[in-house]
């Protein structure tokens, strides 16, 4: 049985995990948050898996990002055929770990019910634990871009094997070292059409598939801020007594409260099949954006007045620092 200080200790300024903790994170179903119990997940609701998530990132920064970028990543099981979740979840590997890139680096040229995959995708979190890969493609044909009715570029989103990338080592930031957030190649792979998916189209009936996917990433990655302040504050105050660490508490319990109180009526809303009107995913994230930046604010006024052991690199405060502002760089966050 783990406890938390264990779990920070295997944590604790590493570039990768260590085989003893992702034994452990297998064991406890963790990749699998949001994956509906047929296929060997623990279908947990959405306020559910967020507490989840935020005692993850509490624990550790790299540990609660992982899990949630890989688990965000299963989340697209909601959006593939069921012939194909069913071979990927239950038949090709024994704990399926989806992960990979969100960003537009490559193309998909269609030949026939299967298209040809090359690029270079950066930025995939958790690479070399992985045993597929999810990615972005502009769709070509005949080496020519293909666009949709308002002149933009169409694109898929793929699942594809871990042994069709090649991962590369270039993950040097001075944060969520073991997130492993590495960038990956993919030469001349075919692939089938199933293989393929679109973003908010869902194939299975569980409410949390229901949630538009901008809310989802907005408040999955909203959680880890928080759970990474609270480590902040729980190591903060073993230092100092100051009015401004009773602040940043005050301002932590808002967000968890905002973030929660949002979760809440995203589950009722889908409950009642509801659609999510533009305008409040707009607010949603503005919300989440505004709570972080203020977040970020107070433990940059926060970590002068700490001394010199959290300037030192064995220290949880400096690590947590690093961890904490190398995740604000999420593109979702900086725009």
């Amino acid at each position: 049985m783990y406890n938390w200080q264990n779990l920070r200790t295997h944590c604790a300024n590493q570039s990768v995990f260590n085989m003893k903790l992702l034994k452990w994170i297998a064991e406890e179903n963790l990749w699998n948050i949001w994956v509906p119990k047929a296929y060997n997940g623990l279908e947990l609701p959405l306020t559910e898996g967020l507490h989840k998530l935020k005692e993850l990132a509490q624990i550790d920064g790299s540990l609660g990002w992982t899990i949630t970028l890989c688990s965000g990543a299963n989340y697209f099981i909601g959006n593939l055929k069921p012939e194909t979740a069913e071979r990927v979840f239950l038949t090709e590997t024994g704990n399926t770990i989806l992960g990979g890139s969100g960003g537009m680096f490559g193309t998909a040229e269609k030949t026939d019910d299967h298209y040809i995959l090359n690029g270079t995708w950066k930025y995939g979190t958790g690479a070399p634990y992985l045993t597929h890969f999810t990615l972005n493609a502009k769709i070509t044909k005949k080496g020519k871009e293909l666009l949709n009715n308002d002149g933009s570029a169409q694109f898929r989103s793929f699942v594809i094997p871990k042994q069709a990338v090649t991962v590369i080592d270039d993950w040097q930031t001075m944060g969520l070292q073991a997130t492993a957030t590495c960038s990956f190649s993919v030469e001349k792979y075919r692939t089938h059409q199933d293989n393929s998916f679109i973003y908010n189209e869902f194939q299975l009936p569980h409410a949390i598939f229901k949630i538009n996917f901008s809310v989802f990433a907005d408040l999955t990655l909203w959680i880890n801020y928080i759970g990474m302040g609270l480590h902040y504050l729980e190591e903060a105050v073993n230092i100092l007594e100051s009015e401004q660490l009773k602040i940043f508490k005050e301002n932590l319990d808002k967000a968890e409260t905002q973030l929660f109180t949002i979760a809440a009526e995203i589950e009722k809303q889908t409950a009642s099949e509801k659609t999510i009107h533009l305008k409040r995913i707009s607010e949603i994230h503005q919300t989440a954006s505004g709570s972080v930046k203020q977040l970020s604010g107070q433990i940059i006024s926060l970590h002068p007045l700490l001394g010199i052991r959290a300037a030192r690199k064995e220290h949880p405060l400096n690590q947590v620092f690093r961890d904490y502002f190398t995740a604000t760089q999420h593109h979702i966050f900086t725009r």
